[in-house]
């Protein structure tokens, strides 16, 4: 056992050593590719990061093939298919196809989930922490390209260093399959003749928050680790002004012990607790990023015998120096969040490591974005840095706060299962244990309150979906006048798009309530606003931003219309039959009032500076010889403050129903029933009127009357309608 257990975290560790490296391969041949096309800032933000959101978001999934088919067979096949993927990249030429092949070669870091799962199952819980650490020792990947690739990109060309990542891939691949084993639970699962636990049902832990608290750890500990992997080259060309060979080879020397330190912090964190790990972490974390964010400043005192000047400005030296320590404690911090995971969840690592690491890796691909972004729009190197204070010092707080409530809460209660925070052991009041609204006497008494506060709640929570989610249909008539030049075609496509993903997820959203419960799943899906609304504000102030990172905003935007089926299917659970229609009505038609709303509220907002020095800086334009100035960001930016008193108000003040709940399987029963269809096509012909005239009629307005302003009408058909 002894030596499969050594072979397996060998050739796991190597495995996703090289997985890693072939992940953020484009942190150095980007910067060849973006001279080659000439691309902006935030074009080559969205071409490193983009590997970084499929290697992200294919976690979950891949974590949990591994716990339902084995870590051999699903690891060898992410290696072929990155490695195809990585080759297929060097016969392209043209920015979309270069995006594309990224999408590929990203599946490579999708490795991470597999070998979390597949390595926990070989050890025991006493030594799980110090192996996973191992594991992600792989992180030095990053290093390996920052080191080597510049030197075969300058003798070879960047198509070689592709190649022959790709290769060496391919060769991992064989000698992974060959030299490993199928874990000991798969092979007892196999014997016993079990299927593997059904995909559904392995999502069960998602509904507690510890794990998305867990998520949101990984964010910061690996989502920005690699971020500042893949931005550092870039960022000391730029501010520092080192050519590519040497940026690549400083910028190691932060990837190096930020990844060999993270098997320190698995031993670490068997040894004196994960929690401790991750206090120093964020503590230590707070401080450098604070450090870092500080811009090269001069300044002048008026003395009593003269000025005196002096500045404030960090050195290649210094700044490299903390920039280590900052990826050291990263690295500690990467090994303490996966420690928790086999001990709180040891039946479920391929799901929850899965969506940890998907979360985490998401920063990967947001973070270098959003620092492009951040530097278009400030000019400033250190922008990043404070982005990333003001993220870890939101870690701190929550984990700290969380750790609070759990220390008053001990004794009795402490065997008690926890709904909300597993750890803090104790149930939370707002699951309703028992709910009859048929019951005439309990709907009298005390149901009739519960279910208006609920779903007066729900409301507004509904409204503000259906306003981000038919955003699109204002911003894009103002979207020429500030610079865009985007065809008519292009903007059409930029007010459909929601309502094509909106409607995607609906699908999906319709069976989240009985999953995760309707309070949750309010509050969650309402603050995903935010993620369109603060990006829609940031990319609509720089013309030079990319037509297709625009199309992925407005598909964003479709989270406000997955919302409709999941608060509907919520608030049908608090009445009576005799009352739904009234109370849907309500919910439906109030929450319609969105479209309405953003239509009159966006064309007012936008005309003034309403946030100040914060909102950025205003855009100016020419109408009948006049110069105007327009805020055009305030679109996303105004129902951030609503979206956030929204999102506390359905935590705190809705309610979750112990019995509404069905699995997905359950549920589905729909499919097969005809009426089911008939009312679809029903309510396309209704809703689909309704939503698909709401957004296109102002931008067909203005196509078809150019002299007249559609936003003083737009509104008045969806008021009616709602």
């Amino acid at each position: 056992m002894d030596s499969q257990q050594t072979r397996a975290l060998t050739a796991s560790t190597v495995a996703f050593t090289v997985c890693f490296a072939v992940w953020t391969i484009f942190s150095i041949i980007g910067l060849q590719i973006k001279q080659e096309l000439g691309l902006s800032e935030t074009e080559f933000g969205l071409l490193v990061g983009t590997p970084i959101l499929t290697g992200s978001l294919i976690r979950l999934a891949l974590g949990i093939w591994t716990d339902q088919y084995g870590g051999r067979l699903t690891f060898a096949a992410v290696m072929l298919s990155a490695a195809v993927a990585t080759l297929l990249l060097t016969t392209v030429d043209t920015y979309v196809m270069y995006l594309a092949a990224a999408l590929g070669v990203g599946i490579a870091g999708g490795s991470f989930a597999v070998g979390i799962a597949y390595v926990s199952r070989w050890y025991p819980k006493e030594r799980q922490g110090f192996a996973l650490g191992i594991f992600g020792l792989g992180n030095v990947g990053a290093a390996v390209t920052k080191f080597c690739a510049p030197f075969v990109m300058v003798a070879l060309g960047w198509h070689a260093v592709a190649q022959i990542w790709a290769l060496v891939l391919i060769a991992m691949a064989a000698v992974f399959w060959f030299t490993t084993e199928d874990d000991p639970v798969l092979r007892a699962r196999l014997l016993a003749g079990k299927p593997p636990e059904p995909f559904i049902r392995q999502l069960e832990p998602l509904k507690n928050l510890q794990v998305w608290r867990f998520s949101l750890y990984y964010f910061f500990v690996f989502g920005a680790f690699v971020a500042l992997a893949l931005w550092l080259p870039r960022y000391l060309v730029g501010a520092y002004g080192f050519d590519v060979k040497t940026a690549g080879m400083v910028a190691a020397l932060y990837s190096i012990p930020a990844s060999l330190f993270r098997a320190f912090g698995g031993w670490l964190s068997d040894k004196v607790g994960a929690r401790m790990v991750m206090y120093w972490t964020f503590s230590v974390s707070a401080v450098c990023t604070f450090l870092l964010s500080y811009p090269p400043t001069e300044y002048v005192v008026h003395g009593a015998h003269g000025d005196i000047n002096f500045s404030l400005a960090m050195g290649p030296a210094a700044f490299m120096a903390v920039l280590i320590v900052l990826g050291v404690f990263m690295s500690l911090g990467k090994a303490a969040v996966y420690k928790h995971i086999p001990v709180y969840y040891p039946n479920n690592v391929g799901a929850v490591g899965g969506v940890v690491g998907m979360i985490g890796g998401l920063g990967g691909f947001l973070l270098p974005l959003t620092f492009g972004m951040l530097l278009d729009l400030t000019g400033l190197w250190s922008s990043c840095f404070m982005l990333l204070f003001v993220l870890v010092t939101g870690a701190l707080a929550w984990m700290h706060f969380a750790i609070l409530r759990m220390q008053h809460r001990v004794a009795p209660e402490l065997a008690r299962t926890s709904r909300d925070l597993p750890e803090l052991a104790h149930p939370s009041p707002l699951l309703l244990t028992e709910w009859n609204p048929e019951d005439q006497t309990f709907w009298e008494k005390s149901g009739e309150k519960i279910a208006r506060r609920n779903l007066w709640i729900s409301i507004p929570a509904l409204l503000l979906a259906f306003a981000v989610w038919m955003v699109w249909s204002v911003v894009v008539t103002n979207l020429p006048n500030v610079g865009f030049k985007y065809s008519t075609n292009e903007l059409f496509w930029l007010t459909a798009l929601p309502g094509l993903s909106g409607a995607t997820l609906r699908i999906f959203y319709s069976f989240m309530v009985p999953i995760f419960g309707g309070r949750r799943w309010t509050a969650m899906s309402t603050a995903s606003l935010l993620i369109p609304s603060v990006w829609i504000g940031y990319a609509v102030q720089n013309p030079d931003t990319p037509y297709l990172l625009m199309l992925v905003l407005a598909l964003l935007c479709g989270l406000g219309g997955g919302n409709f089926a999941s608060s509907m299917a919520n608030i049908s659970f608090f009445f009576p039959q005799a009352k739904k229609g009234t109370a849907l009505g309500l919910n439906a038609g109030l929450g319609n009032l969105g479209v309405s709303t953003v239509q009159f509220v966006v064309p007012l907002v936008i005309t003034a500076g309403v946030f100040g020095g914060l909102g950025g800086e205003p855009q100016t334009w020419l109408k009948d010889g006049v110069s105007k100035a327009m805020w055009l960001q305030n679109a996303g930016f105004v129902w951030v403050p609503f979206i956030v008193a929204a999102t506390l108000a359905a935590w705190f003040g809705m309610n979750d129903i112990a019995s509404a709940k069905a699995s997905f399987k359950e549920q589905a029963v729909i499919f097969k029933r005809r009426h089911n269809w008939l009312m679809c096509w029903l309510y396309t012909g209704t809703f689909g009127s309704f939503i698909g005239y709401s957004a296109g009629l102002p931008m067909l307005t203005k196509t078809l009357f150019p002299e007249v302003n559609p936003t003083q009408y737009a509104f008045l058909g969806p008021l009616v309608g709602a």
